[in-house]
C-alpha cells in the first residue's frame, strides 16, 4: 500500500492530496493500480509530459469519466498545479477517492519528459 493510504476506507469527505515532485514521483513508482492524467491542452502535452501520462485535458474532462476508473489511483498533473487541482475537485465530486496531484505542476518536474 502506498503512504498516501490509498486503499483504505474513507468518509464521505474526500482530501486531495497535493504532493511534492519527491512524493509525486514515489507514488508513481510505488502505486501498482496507478493511472497518471496529464490535464494539460493536446498542444501542451505534446510539448512534453511525464511518461506514462494520458491526456485528458481538463476541458474535456467531465465528458471522459468513462475513461477514469474509480478503483485506481489517480494521479494529475497540468502545467503549475492548478488545473489539476480543479480536476481533483472535479473527480472528488463525481464520487472518486483515490486522489493525488502534483503541486507546481510539470513545472515543477525534475524528471524525464516524453514528447510526441
Amino acid at each position: 500500500m502506498s503512504r498516501l493510504g490509498f486503499g483504505k476506507s474513507e468518509s464521505v469527505t474526500v482530501r486531495v492530496k497535493t504532493l511534492k515532485v519527491v512524493e509525486f514521483r514515489s507514488e508513481l513508482e510505488q502505486s501498482k493500480n496507478k493511472l497518471l492524467i496529464d490535464v494539460r491542452e493536446p498542444d501542451e502535452y505534446k510539448s512534453g509530459f511525464i511518461p506514462g501520462a494520458k491526456n485528458i485535458p481538463l476541458s474535456q474532462l467531465e465528458k471522459r469519466l468513462g475513461e477514469i476508473p474509480k478503483d485506481r489511483d489517480v494521479l494529475l498533473y497540468c502545467r503549475s498545479g492548478m488545473r489539476s487541482k480543479s480536476a481533483a475537485s472535479i473527480l472528488s465530486k463525481q464520487g472518486y477517492t483515490r486522489l493525488a496531484h502534483l503541486q507546481g505542476g510539470v513545472s515543477s518536474w525534475d524528471g524525464k519528459l516524453s514528447r510526441r
